[in-house]
């Protein structure tokens, strides 16, 4: 491969939308190429592999997001951006923007199975910023979504997320609800006492579902999965895992258990007969990988999964390590299927069949990278990867989320925190997840009672203000800022949550009621206000109490606000409610 792009054989290019430039290419020796552009839609036609190069002037560019970006979301060069897609790890998708937020370039394959390589990045050569993606054979017709310059990256991405279809018809009213996870509170040390009564506990500070991650299983014991594969209770925790689904069940939350059904440790009972079919460790710690190309893994692996949920009365499963699957793209195929995407496609389509006509309704979490278009229609909690005690990748990794997601409800990776720490300090962790369902991953018997009451409250708060954060529209701002103004409207209903020092834009002609969060360690936000005065409704602290009750008065005057620009004191990880002046 060339070291950069402009090192490429040269292809002639036409113009596709705005400013970008088009070349569709093949190498497979006599193959044809044609396409077809309608409705902001490419089709391309090939008997061969696809080459496709999109290029733009570099202009005022300022980022480029796309769904596997991490931290690296500003314009680096094109012989360092690189992105190897599948169904189980990221998407073919991207949004090119600039210094305004504006964007340049936005794009998204409807095709989520095939193993793409996409390389991006600026052509220092051709000063423009380009995109190259090299597609398999046997993927005709290729159809790309574009939208056209829009004001944000995520009016952008709207347009083409449309394009992209829907998933499941309805997220299950457990996919939506606060979760109590008990993997950062108890790790792998988990037994059937503690996790009640835990449950009973996240039942009464508003939690609807409980998530038993890892540790529960046979040999759960050790950071690392030598024993998985199994997928039996340990009796020494669970001597009744089925008694002990029913009991939490009957605290009013739904049950689900973590199972990473493609992974095969060495100390498993049943590894000697299926060790044939993993070969590959994917660098998991004690184990193997199974080729989902095989139709006996498939077999395995939703036969396993349907198992759980019906033995044990569980209401669903987290399936991990799915990603663990791209260990063997791009090699020879052992089994019935070529490609790792389609393979795993054909397994969870009969896996989420399969539990479904045991439990209407499962609920099924999938975790980054595995949580792109692709993917929705085979899972209802699409979660942010693990980032312990991290509230800003939380609130990141939850906008990237979303910015895609056509279905399916977006969860925060589990929450953990200091309970020794202030409680200001741990509601930071409960904003960072503000724009997604919260997991709730501390041991809550143990916590004091200030967090327990900041607890109450955020979640209290987070479902009176649920409809506006899940199913709102967002707009978060430019992704290399980090998203530090976000800000959910529905109707005339908006939440705003603020994490660095902003002046933050608040309209009384479009909004009667904003909830604004303070995520700054500042005791102040700086609001500017237009088409209109809002009244404050009331202001609170972190753990709830209203600021106006509790000794920190709030003066007559701080009662109105605007127009223009005002400052009003709001306690560090508190909030305040809006109203426009009637």
């Amino acid at each position: 491969m060339s070291v950069t792009t402009a090192g490429l054989a040269p292809a002639p290019t036409e113009p596709l939308l705005d400013d970008v430039r088009l070349a569709v290419l093949t190498h497979t020796p006599g193959a044809v190429v044609r396409h077809e552009w309608s409705a902001d839609v490419l089709e391309i036609h090939s008997d061969g592999d696809l080459e496709i190069r999109l290029s733009v002037p570099l202009g005022d560019a300022a980022g480029f997001w796309h769904p596997d970006a991490g931290w690296t979301r500003t314009i680096v060069a094109d012989w360092a951006g690189l992105a190897r897609v599948s169904l189980v790890s990221g998407a073919v998708a991207g949004c090119l923007y600039d210094s305004g937020g504006a964007s340049m370039l936005t794009f998204a394959a409807l095709d989520p199975v095939p193993e793409t390589t996409m390389r991006y990045g600026v052509s220092e050569e051709n000063k423009t910023f380009v995109v190259h993606l090299r597609v398999p054979a046997g993927r005709s017709p290729y159809r790309m979504a574009f939208a056209r310059t829009s004001p944000t990256v995520a009016t952008a991405l709207r347009k083409v997320r449309g394009a992209l279809g829907a998933g499941p018809v309805a997220v299950p009213e457990g996919a939506r609800v606060p979760v109590y996870s008990t993997w950062y509170g108890f790790n792998q040390a988990v037994e059937a006492s503690a996790v009640e009564a835990e449950a009973g506990l996240a039942a009464e500070l508003g939690c609807g579902t409980i998530i038993l991650d890892d540790g529960w299983q046979e040999l759960g014991n050790r950071r690392g999965y030598h024993g998985v594969g199994d997928w039996r209770p340990d009796l020494t925790k669970f001597p009744d895992f089925a008694g002990h689904v029913g009991r939490v069940r009957e605290l009013g939350l739904n049950y689900v258990a973590w199972v990473a059904p493609l992974l095969l440790g060495t100390e498993a009972e049943c590894f000697p007969a299926l060790a044939a079919y993993a070969p590959e460790t994917g660098g998991v710690p004690g184990a193997h990988v199974l080729d989902p190309r095989i139709p006996e893994v498939r077999e395995h692996v939703v036969r396993t999964c349907v198992r759980l949920v019906r033995e044990y009365g569980l209401d669903g499963l987290k399936i991990d390590f799915l990603d663990t699957a791209m260990t063997y793209a791009g090699t020879p195929s052992p089994g019935d299927l070529a490609d790792v995407g389609t393979a795993m496609r054909a397994l969870l389509a009969e896996l989420v069949a399969e539990v479904e006509a045991v439990r209407p309704g499962a609920l099924i979490e999938l975790r980054q990278p595995y949580v792109g278009p692709g993917m929705t229609p085979f899972g209802t909690m699409l979660r942010a990867n693990d980032c312990p005690a991290d509230a800003v990748a939380n609130r990141v990794r939850t906008i990237d989320i979303g910015l895609l997601a056509g279905a399916g409800a977006v969860h925060a990776d589990m929450l953990m925190w200091d309970p020794a720490a202030p409680a200001r300090a741990a509601a930071r962790q409960l904003i960072g997840a503000l724009h997604s369902v919260p997991q709730i991953s501390a041991r809550l018997g143990e916590l004091s009672g200030e967090h327990r009451r900041m607890v109450a409250f955020w979640l209290r708060r987070w479902r009176e203000l649920r409809p506006v954060l899940l199913d709102g529209e967002v707009e978060p701002g430019r992704p290399d800022e980090l998203y530090p103004v976000v800000r959910a409207s529905l109707g005339d209903r908006c939440v705003i949550s603020v994490t660095a020092d902003r002046v933050v834009t608040v309209d009384a002609a479009r909004h009667a009621k904003i909830t604004v969060v303070n995520g700054t360690a500042s005791d102040r936000l700086v609001l500017e206000v237009g088409g209109g005065t809002f009244d404050v409704a009331a202001i609170f602290a972190a753990d709830g109490s209203r600021v106006d009750d509790s000794g920190s008065r709030i003066e007559p005057s701080d009662r109105r606000l605007g127009p223009g620009l005002c400052v009003l004191d709001v306690p560090p990880s508190g909030q305040a409610d809006l109203e426009v002046t009637r």
